[in-house]
């Protein structure tokens, strides 16, 4: 038995699943990534992991306070760390990508194999918005190509990751059509559904995970849906330490934190032991969204009712479509157990993630929305160029998987090894 499983991560985003993986003591091979500033993310935390391993976190801490460029952190860290991020295409690029690999792993066994599709094309809020219900998106059909990685390396488990959606997709097609082509190529799985919440996240976050296995391997399962690790927290858990900031303002690197550190988030290590606090970055806002956000908070905070956004004034309703969504304007509320899904769209505007502090008067910060993921204050995600791009870090937060909740399934899962 292996003491560090490793594994293969595909579809990797920011690395919220490899992140749980590594902390359950998994050893990650490769990562593999089409968007060039969710590969530098891993690229960072790659970097932090290595440092906290040779007890050596001070040039990690010198980047977080700006006082050292991406590029000299980097050179810190060992060639064949950095390279193992491959930014490429999963499909068009499976040859060169497998090249890579293949010199990564100097002989060595890929164990597990972990990642899932870009999941816009089962989403039911992505087929609503499709006008053919996303059948003609290609992303439909990636599992076809993550059955190719398990063909080639031939791992003893996989653990694919996707949205409620892909149960229901194509009245269950796709799904029907993901377990033959698993069994075709030597597996069989167990599908699981989840929420976010229960694994401690204060995320109302459903999503899918199935577990594959070699068919020739009898397994005890992990019974996954029976666990309630979910806490008495409020979702103000996540906000009461942080600085107060309006619209448009925020620093990115090292900004001070407002209080000592709370129960939840050092029991789920939010803040685990580097008090430099990055990237609480607030998006501007119009004046005419933010008196809409005013309305909003006020409606929640005095009668704990959601804003329909047909209710507003009409000099303050710009939007054609009055039919759906009508709840495009929506508070994060604090005094909740966990708050309405992270997603992607986040990263065009903020007005489903609107903070609940009328003083405020904003969206959530980049910092807040990764909070609401799991993800370590330590956790920095990167742009394209030697600084962060809010654009880009939110819908890098919105794609991931929770760490908390993946961390939880990497520990349930390790004893098959």
């Amino acid at each position: 038995m292996s003491l560090s499983p490793t594994y293969i991560d595909l579809f990797a985003g920011a690395g919220g699943l490899s992140e749980g993986f590594i902390r359950a003591g998994y050893k990650p091979l490769a990562h593999v990534e089409n968007d060039k500033a969710a590969c530098f993310t891993l690229k960072t935390r790659l970097a932090y992991h290595y440092l906290n391993n040779i007890k050596n976190l001070e040039p990690y801490i010198e980047y977080l306070k700006g006082t050292i460029s991406r590029a000299k952190l980097y050179s810190y860290i060992p060639e064949e760390i950095l390279l193992s991020v491959i930014n490429r295409t999963i499909g068009p690029d499976n040859a060169i990508i497998f090249d890579e690999i293949d010199k990564l792993l100097n002989k060595r066994k890929v164990d597990l194999i972990i990642g899932g599709p870009p999941c816009q094309a089962y989403s039911l809020v992505g087929r609503a918005r499709s006008n053919d219900g996303m059948r003609s998106d290609p992303r439909n059909h990636l599992y076809v190509q993550y059955a190719c990685y398990l063909q080639k390396y031939n791992p003893k488990y996989f653990v694919f990751e996707n949205v409620l959606g892909i149960k229901s997709a194509k009245q269950g097609t796709y799904l029907k059509n993901i377990e033959k082509l698993f069994l075709k190529k030597g597996y069989i799985m167990k599908l699981y559904t989840l929420s976010a919440n229960d694994f401690g996240v204060l995320q109302n976050r459903k999503r899918i995970i199935i577990l594959g296995w070699q068919k020739d391997i009898n397994i005890k399962l992990p019974d996954l849906e029976t666990i309630r690790m979910g806490t008495d927290f409020k979702v103000e858990s996540i906000f009461n330490d942080l600085p107060s900031i309006n619209a448009g303002e925020g620093v990115d690197k090292f900004i001070s934190y407002r209080t000592e550190i709370n129960e939840y988030l050092e029991q789920k290590s939010i803040r685990n032991g580097i008090d430099v606090l990055t990237q609480h970055i607030a998006r501007p806002h119009t004046e005419q969204d933010k008196k809409i956000y005013l309305i909003a908070v006020n409606k929640w905070n005095n009668k704990r009712q959601r804003l329909d956004y047909n209710d507003l004034p009409d000099i303050l309703k710009t939007h054609k479509n009055r039919h759906s969504f009508f709840d495009r304007f929506k508070v994060v509320a604090s005094d909740l157990p966990y708050s309405q899904t992270v997603v992607a769209h986040i990263a065009k505007d903020g007005h489903y993630y609107i903070h609940p502090d009328l003083n405020q008067n904003r969206s959530i910060s980049v910092r807040e929305a990764a909070r609401l993921q799991s993800f370590p204050d330590d956790y920095y995600f990167e742009g394209v160029k030697d600084s962060s791009n809010r654009t880009a870090s939110f819908k890098q937060i919105g794609n991931a998987v929770p760490p908390l909740m993946a961390n939880i399934i990497a520990k349930e899962f390790k004893f098959l090894f």
